[in-house]
């Protein structure tokens, strides 16, 4: 008995089009969550260009689609971490303990804006923004506060900071050098990626030049002082939640990353004496399926990327290894509850897609910063998703499927177009300089944006199934009396401190910039002389000057 072979042009005649004509598609149905279309069917048919020993492999090996460890989560589950800081230092130590004794296995520091501009707590500037938005930061005096009571051999430590990024770095290895833990031993990650903020984020202060001097600094030192610690976390995360793309955040995610290698390799580094301390941070949206493809295309290009393009031979500088947190962006103030099965989603998709880290955000945080209660939950989700779902039963469990590989290679198409654009206009700090980055994301954003206000696209209680009741929700207030609490201790810090050698500090940190020197020794010094943020700061400004972005 035979069968008779249906082809999709078949199955589209005699099935499909009898139902379309009861029971049309819905409009919205054919799109990922970035707009990209999608076929109601996949078949062996749209995997003509696949080759599975090229492009897929197996897990641990070349080209990583499939994940950088052989068994992935049956061996070791992602580094749990959730994103705390807000207040003073104690606060913030306070967050930490609570987490880590709730079964986190990481953490995850964020700064005020004040400390992210390399600014003190009493400048003018920082007034009414202290402890806000993260952790205040001034000396080794709070960095040691901050992680009192916390063996940091122990512990990865992630530090969202950028332009600060070094001092931040040296204060951390001077709190462990008090605990009389070496640097050898320290683990974990700096974000230190300008180029996404002169995108997306605006945390920058120095003109990109000297700032990719600095990041090649930090790679040089860490390589030689502390080769466990990861020296950037290179952000398509911030990108994403500006309104960009699944590709466009992995395209300019990529394109910043050739930057950095290619400065250090001009800086004279070997490339496999950094590339295996290079990390990724990216987002993870609620379209499990479009954010799972994003992932593996993205192992396979950086992999193909730094074979090829960089000749690298160390394994290690060809796996991409990334920290995912879901999407922020995503989250709506109305219906919060209605967030916490977003944030499940968009976890579900870091998981099924391979991270190495991960960060889930708290539903409360479209109106404030979490609350204990709701960042519990938040961690929660994580340990149900590893003990509960069975996602981590098996190596990318969704290998195979004709959907996943069509749109793995879609994306990664769609990222090669944009490659050879910004080549065309010259390279990142140029399309950086002229703002063609942010023109793209800034356009996605409105497409987007456009969508949800004509219903084209729908979000849950925003423009669809809304309330007329409105929820109580409970808000993390941060008040000004840790603002003044703050000033005091600084204050009392520059009393107490040896202000001779604050000031050799300083110039000697002057004098490398001036030069090649590497500024790292310099700043440790500085640091553990309780040399401030702000004071470092100033110290480089001095001689770097300051980025303000072109107008229009």
């Amino acid at each position: 008995m035979t069968t008779q072979q249906t082809t999709k042009k078949d199955w589209e005649a005699e099935a499909v089009a009898p139902q379309l004509a009861k029971h049309p598609e819905r409009p919205e149905a054919g799109f990922t969550g970035s707009a990209m279309p999608v076929d109601r069917l996949y078949t062996r048919e749209d995997l003509s260009k696949f080759e599975p020993d090229r492009d897929l492999g197996y897990p641990g090996q070349y080209p990583y689609t499939r994940g950088v460890q052989p068994t992935m989560y049956r061996g070791r589950l992602w580094t749990m971490r959730q994103y705390a800081g807000f207040g003073t230092a104690e606060e913030t130590n306070t967050r930490f303990k609570y987490l880590l004794a709730k079964g986190q296995t990481g953490l995850s520091t964020a700064f005020d804006l004040p400390t992210q501009m390399g600014y003190d707590s009493d400048h003018p500037l920082a007034s009414g923004e202290v402890g806000r938005t993260g952790v205040a930061i001034d000396s080794l005096a709070d960095m040691e506060l901050l992680f009192e009571g916390i063996p940091l051999d122990k512990v990865s430590t992630s530090m969202t900071i950028n332009a600060p990024a070094s001092v931040l770095l040296c204060m951390y290895q001077a709190v462990a050098e008090k605990q009389g833990v070496s640097p050898d031993k320290l683990t974990g990650t700096i974000q230190n990626d300008i180029l996404k903020e002169y995108v997306a984020r605006n945390t920058y202060i120095f003109p990109p030049a000297p700032s990719m001097r600095i990041i090649t600094d930090i790679f040089a030192y860490c390589a030689e002082t502390m080769p466990r610690w990861n020296t950037i976390s290179i952000s398509g995360y911030h990108m994403r939640e500006a309104g960009a793309t699944a590709i466009q955040e992995v395209a300019f995610t990529m394109a910043d990353a050739i930057a950095y290698v290619e400065a250090a390799i001009q800086a004279g580094l070997d490339v496999d004496s950094f590339a295996p301390q290079l990390s990724f941070f990216f987002c993870a949206w609620t379209d499990v399926l479009e954010e799972v493809a994003k992932f593996r295309a993205a192992r396979r290009i950086w992999a193909r990327i730094m074979k090829d393009r960089f000749g690298a031979t160390d394994p290690k500088s060809m796996q991409l290894r990334f920290h995912t947190q879901t999407a922020g962006s995503s989250l709506t103030a109305q219906q919060p509850d209605n967030n916490i099965v977003r944030t499940t989603l968009s976890a579900l998709a870091a998981i099924l897609g391979g991270t190495q880290s991960l960060h889930t955000n708290s539903k409360d945080e479209a109106i404030a910063l979490p609350t204990e209660a709701s960042a519990l939950t938040a961690l929660r989700t994580q340990q149900i998703l590893a003990f509960e779902s069975g996602a981590t039963a098996t190596v990318d469990p969704l290998a195979g499927s004709y959907y996943i590989e069509s749109l793995t290679h879609q994306i990664e198409e769609g990222v090669q177009t944009y490659f050879d654009e910004i080549e065309k206009q010259g390279g990142v700090i140029a399309c950086v300089s002229k703002g063609y980055f942010q023109r793209e994301i800034h356009e996605s954003a409105f497409q987007y944006q456009r969508q949800v206000e004509r219903k084209e696209r729908f979000v849950v209680g925003v423009n669809c199934f809304q309330s007329e009741t409105k929820e109580n929700v409970t808000v993390q207030k941060i008040g000004l009396a840790g603002e003044q609490e703050q000033k005091a201790r600084l204050q009392k810090i520059r009393a107490q401190r040896d202000g001779e050698a604050v000031r050799l500090a300083l110039a000697e940190i002057t004098r490398r910039a001036e030069g090649t020197e590497n500024l790292l020794p310099a700043i440790y010094v500085a640091v553990k002389a309780y040399a401030t943020v702000g004071e470092i700061s100033d110290a480089l400004r001095g001689v770097f000057g300051t980025y303000r972005a072109a107008e229009g």
